[in-house]
């Protein structure tokens, strides 16, 4: 069973193409990690396949529903790279907006919060506003509503940016147990050597998905020892399949 699908999906600004006819399966209950250098289309294919962007053509499937559609927008959590929140308001308020929007009770959010404010180490910063928060506090509020109302997959833009290794560690190990209730998690980060803890990885470029598959075996199978040199190997690979421009240069 796959959780997203997308067929030949493309997205254009203008002339240039954030989306390159990106062929992407992801299959339900699965960590799947997008890697790629900015600008490889990561941040634009999530954004798609949550509704906040039209694509240009192609299609694409979430949760076996064609993308865009608000009938299973309570099914999908979505964490973005930028502060989606509220800075006038407390952390607490910020988690009780946000679970409100989803229709839980009182009673839901405040079970939920001081589970979520725990896992993120914010428990006493409650009553704190947003706006007096550092950045790498702001993202774990961010994390905190994106988790608040327990959808069934989770788009995560950069999530552990900011984040020390320990939280980072324990962050992971809350990704895992989402996965064994069920949850489906599309990961982006800059942190090669996290994404080992993917079940897949997907490597981006200029928009396509240029390789994939489970950590261990990409690392085999370019005779790599780390995730980065594993990109650099297929990265090459595709530049030399382009070809050169016409007058002679490289890409």
């Amino acid at each position: 069973m796959l959780a997203v699908k997308t067929d030949k999906l493309t997205k254009n600004y203008g002339d240039f193409k954030a989306l390159d006819e990106l062929e992407l399966q992801v299959i339900k209950g699965e960590i799947y990690g997008l890697l790629g250098p900015n600008g490889a289309g990561k941040t634009t294919a999530i954004k798609v396949l949550v509704g906040l962007l039209k694509k240009t053509s192609g299609t694409a499937q979430v949760l076996d529903i064609e993308i865009p559609n608000k009938q299973i927008a309570s099914d999908i959590g979505f964490m973005p790279q930028e502060t989606a929140m509220y800075i006038g308001l407390t952390v607490h308020q910020n988690m009780e907006f946000f679970g409100k929007l989803f229709g839980m009770t009182k009673e839901q959010i405040a079970i939920k919060e001081a589970e979520l404010l725990k896992f993120v180490d914010l428990e006493d910063w409650k009553d704190e506003l947003v706006q007096n928060l550092s950045g790498g506090m702001k993202h774990r509020v961010s994390l905190a509503c994106t988790l608040i109302h327990e959808p069934d997959i989770l788009f995560l833009d950069e999530p552990t940016v900011g984040v020390d290794p320990k939280l980072r560690a324990n962050f992971w190990k809350y990704f895992n147990k989402l996965k064994e209730n069920g949850t489906t998690v599309i990961i982006t980060t800059h942190y090669m050597d996290e994404a080992r803890n993917c079940d897949r990885v997907g490597f981006m470029r200029q928009g396509k998905l240029i390789a994939e598959g489970i950590p261990n075996e990409i690392m085999k199978d370019t005779g790599t020892d780390n995730l980065e040199d594993a990109f650099l190997h297929y990265a090459t690979i595709g530049e030399a399949s382009d070809g050169p421009t016409p007058d002679g240069g490289g890409e």
